[in-house]
């Protein structure tokens, strides 16, 4: 009944005979279950019992990624009761006033959740097949939802309500707040969530100022470049003597180096990797090898150590975030060719333990500290090169004006990849990059119906290699997939695009759903985020893809004709520029504008064009078929609340053209802060400057 994943989640059966449970016979019970690094849901089947209290017989967990998936959901729903045909049950849910209302799309469960009052949410479900023949004809579906009958599955679902709701923020704020860890939801906060929060915006920071995207064009970014260099992280400063290690609760004097990692972790006490076994796993072979020989040998389980009075002295010292403004004042700027332009990221991050992406392995693993000896400078000759702290020497100097980074370094736990000081991302430069990014999108609908011919007409090749390609451009157009980037076999997390997607990452139906030549998705996308989906694609493609998944294994890459490379170059000789996150940016723009088009009243006031532009644009995300389910959810659920501003969220920022939105904006005499806050408006300055009223995409 069970199949792949869900078999290792399968709970036993409690003292019960019930072989195939009908719905009249049982319910589900839905609770959110967090684990490390993710958040699942915990499934249990119960059977009622009038007599006694209601009697498990079945458990398994669902990725809360996908638990707001309609399609998702049925499956699921069949798979534990086999009575059901997947297609022939209908559900639905009673809002306040007991009105039954029918889910029958993703849209509908996540507006079914929008209206939750409680903790917990009943999801009914009926048979549309009639039991015995002489029950009569098939039953009216749309009588189905004018009354209750007890014979219904009453599904619980415990939903997560925010204490601190973003729903008010103007524009893409909100989204980035919850970014990744797409994330680990947290329970309602308590003290101990503080050092929780405060690691994750550390994360964010980190990982939004040094994303390695060089900018490494032909063309030259500066004539001069002057700056002060980056600020490094203070020494570590040894625990006052009231502040104690214990080991085998017996207190425990560390030498410095042992100390200083031992507080890292202290610091992660109140946060949800507290409880993941291979964050501490990696931390403590990590400490081990900081220990002298005596600690070593004492030592030797983490379950004994106790960090609670440490990790009690840090809480109290939050204060020392910002230590002296006047160091900011002076490495905040550098001078640009005549400009004083902001940095991002001038200060290098202190020594801390490793998060990564949900399910990297190596979380737990020390970031280790980063000296001037680590570190490569990049200025103008001419200028007055930054001076390393007294004492030291940088690693190098280069005046390179091709790439628009001041400082980088490698980062010792992901190996080869470079960390930057970059400039702020509201600075001349990254708006002409961002500029010429969305140009080249939109440059793509004069080349984008030849293009979508050209790969339907490879589908029929004779040549492997060019029906894989063409069948991996289908995806990209069509699911929004990425190509890849290579990695080394266990250094990240199973993150998979079109190039290293496996034949365990798909399923092929004849049928599904009354739909023909389906295919089922269920993969570990961007940033560890669960994608599920099933498609109906063309019979071409279905043929195709039998044939590439003949003779292999589970493991065995799908397209092994294919690399990064080969992909990348033919996106690149279909059209200069052309990539996966190309194609991305043109249908999610090309949809956005579409939806404006078809939703903007111009005799609304301006809360309802407000509301207009919300619904056009969840319309856009919905669109984008590699979306992951928590951002839809949470994209479905926005309001407009007090000055009717939008709290939406920034994936706008790598998928729309920002000149959609200005110019409906301009268009329709909507205040542009209504729709970005001031930050937001300073990176797109660049937008709102150029873009007239009357563009479109």
């Amino acid at each position: 009944m069970f199949s792949g994943s869900e078999q290792r989640y399968l709970g036993s059966y409690r003292g019960c005979e019930l072989q195939n449970p009908t719905p009249e016979q049982c319910f589900l019970e839905v609770s959110v279950l967090r684990k490390p690094g993710r958040m699942l849901q915990r499934v249990k089947a119960f059977l009622p019992n009038s007599k006694s209290r209601d009697e498990e017989i079945r458990r398994f967990t669902v990725p809360a990624d996908v638990s707001s998936s309609y399609e998702y959901l049925c499956r699921k729903i069949s798979d534990i009761f086999p009575t059901l045909r997947h297609g022939r049950f209908t559900l639905y849910w009673k809002d306040s006033v007991g009105d039954p209302i029918t889910i029958s799309s993703d849209e509908e469960l996540l507006e079914a959740l929008e209206y939750v009052e409680d903790s917990l949410f009943k999801i009914y479900i009926r048979d549309l097949e009639p039991k015995d023949s002489h029950e009569g004809g098939g039953e009216d579906e749309s009588s189905l939802v004018k009354e209750y009958s007890p014979d219904f599955i009453g599904v619980k679902k415990e939903i997560k309500q925010n204490p601190e709701s973003d729903d008010d923020l103007p524009l893409a704020q909100q989204v980035h707040q919850d970014k990744q860890e797409a994330a680990i939801k947290r329970p309602a906060k308590d003290e101990d969530d503080d050092d929780d929060e405060e690691e994750e915006e550390e994360e964010e920071e980190e990982d939004e100022g040094n994303r390695c995207e060089e900018e490494n064009g032909d063309g030259v970014k500066w004539t001069f470049l002057e700056h002060k260099g980056p600020v490094f992280s203070p020494p570590y400063e040894p625990l006052p003597d009231h502040v104690n290690f214990y080991y085998d609760e017996k207190k425990m004097k560390l030498s410095q180096a042992s100390e200083e990692v031992a507080t890292l972790y202290a610091k992660m006490l109140g946060t949800t990797y507290k409880a993941d076994d291979v964050f501490k796993e990696n931390f403590f072979n990590d400490w081990i090898e900081m220990m002298t020989p005596e600690e070593k040998s004492t030592i030797t389980d983490l379950k004994k150590c106790n960090f609670k009075e440490m990790y009690n002295y840090y809480k109290e010292k939050k204060k020392i975030k910002a230590q002296n403004e006047g160091i900011q004042k002076k490495h905040d700027f550098c001078m640009m060719d005549g400009q004083k332009v902001q940095i991002y990221n001038f200060k290098i991050v202190s020594p801390k333990l490793f998060q990564g992406r949900k399910k990297n392995p190596r979380r737990g693993k020390i970031q280790k500290r980063i000296n001037p000896e680590d570190v490569t400078i990049n200025c103008e000759s001419d200028s007055k090169i930054p001076q390393p702290p007294a004492g030291h020497e940088w690693k190098n100097v280069l005046h390179d004006n091709k790439v628009a980074w001041l400082a980088q370094w490698t980062d010792n736990v992901q190996g080869t990849k470079y960390m930057h000081v970059k400039l702020n991302a509201s600075s001349k430069l990254k708006g002409e990059k961002d500029w010429q990014k969305y140009v080249t999108a939109r440059k793509l609908h004069r080349t984008v119906d030849k293009i979508r011919a050209q790969y339907r007409e490879d589908w029929k090749s004779k040549e492997m290699r060019i029906q894989q390609r063409a069948v991996a451009l289908y995806f990209i157009d069509t699911l929004a997939l990425g190509v890849d980037n290579e990695k080394e076999e266990g250094e990240t997390a199973d993150t998979v695009g079109c190039c290293s997607l496996r034949v365990k990452h798909i399923k092929l139906h004849d049928k599904l759903d009354e739909k023909e030549n389906v295919v089922e998705f269920d993969i570990l996308y961007n940033d560890s985020i669960q994608y599920y989906k099933t498609l109906s694609v063309d019979e071409q493609v279905y043929k195709r893809l039998k044939l590439f998944m003949e003779k292999k294994q589970q493991e065995d890459v799908l397209f092994d004709c294919l690399n990064t490379s080969i992909m990348n170059e033919q996106l690149n000789s279909l059209m200069e520029g052309l990539t996966a996150k190309v194609f991305c940016t043109y249908n999610a723009s090309k949809t956005l504008q579409e939806q404006l088009n078809l939703l903007t009243n111009p005799d609304d006031l301006e809360p309802a064009k407000l509301q207009s532009y919300k619904n056009a644009y969840i319309k856009a995300l919905a669109n984008q078929q590699s979306m992951p389910k928590s951002l839809s959810k949470q994209m479905a659920s926005l309001q407009i609340k007090d000055e009717k501003k939008i709290a939406l969220g920034t994936f706008k920022f790598n998928h729309f053209d920002p000149r959609i939105s200005v110019a409906w904006c301009k268009k329709w005499n909507v205040p542009i802060e209504k729709i970005y806050n001031e930050k937001q408006q300073e990176k797109l300055s660049w937008a709102i400057d150029l873009t007239e009223p009357d563009f479109r995409y």
